[in-house]
């Protein structure tokens, strides 16, 4: 679709299991930079590891992305520090706004394809994990959530690859839109390209999107079988 714009910087996996208090589970939010490359699967990065498989993981899940200038400007409003990884991110891009990053949109990194398919929502594994009970607000106030992608076809990835834009869907409704709410003509835009395309679309964006037409008193059904969490066998099959 378009020459490289951005860049992979960063490519993190688990450094080690971070205790979570609250639930008593590990979770793997712990997440470093390595050297070299790394393999990009369809149920998720090589040696990742997410202790909560209730609400992490899976095929919409698989590989989450953030942008290091984001992070960056996080940590200066903050005054901390958050270097690359510390958002849980397997992928630091720089150059390339994540935000900005259309729902469908595919990419190619290295040898692998994406697409991305829903939101990060800040938890309290995320808030424990910064050392800052409000954490979860100041990071929704910001308006960047960072995109999950899955794999559309498995490959390797490192630092310093191009992220070439593959295709960008026509709805125009970005990942950054979806975090901040969708009006009813993003939704609406969003719910009748899924369904004209047979897409299926992470199950909690597609409850969002229907919850802002019911919002506008506009008409709201969305097919049962274009909903999906992507944890169970396959598409359609997570719930």
């Amino acid at each position: 679709m378009s020459a490289p714009t951005g860049r992979i910087a960063a490519v993190c996996t688990v450094a080690q299991l971070f205790p979570v208090a609250s639930s008593g589970l590990m979770s793997g939010i712990d997440k470093r930079p390595v050297d070299g490359a790394v393999r990009l699967l369809t149920h998720g990065v090589l040696g990742d590891v997410q202790g909560d498989r209730e609400h992490h993981g899976g095929i919409f899940k698989a590989v989450y992305a953030f942008a290091r200038e984001t992070r960056q400007a996080h940590a200066e409003a903050r005054g901390i520090d958050l270097p690359d990884g510390s958002f849980g991110e397997n992928l630091v891009t720089t150059g390339q706004d994540t935000d900005e990053t259309v729902i469908g949109e595919r990419w190619r990194v290295g040898t692998a394809e994406l697409e991305a398919t829903t939101v990060r929502n800040p938890c309290g594994t995320f808030s424990a994990w910064i050392g800052d009970r409000r954490w979860g607000r100041h990071f929704t106030a910001a308006g960047g959530a960072g995109a999950y992608f899955r794999v559309l076809v498995e490959g390797e990835t490192s630092a310093g690859d191009a992220i070439e834009v593959l295709h960008r869907p026509e709805h125009g409704v970005t990942i950054g839109q979806a975090f901040r709410g969708l009006s009813a003509q993003q939704a609406r835009d969003l719910l009748d390209w899924a369904e004209a395309s047979g897409t299926v679309l992470y199950d909690s964006l597609a409850g969002s999107a229907l919850n802002a037409l019911q919002r506008a008193g506009e008409s709201a059904a969305f097919p049962e079988t274009l909903r999906s969490t992507g944890r169970g066998l396959g598409l359609g099959m997570g719930l």
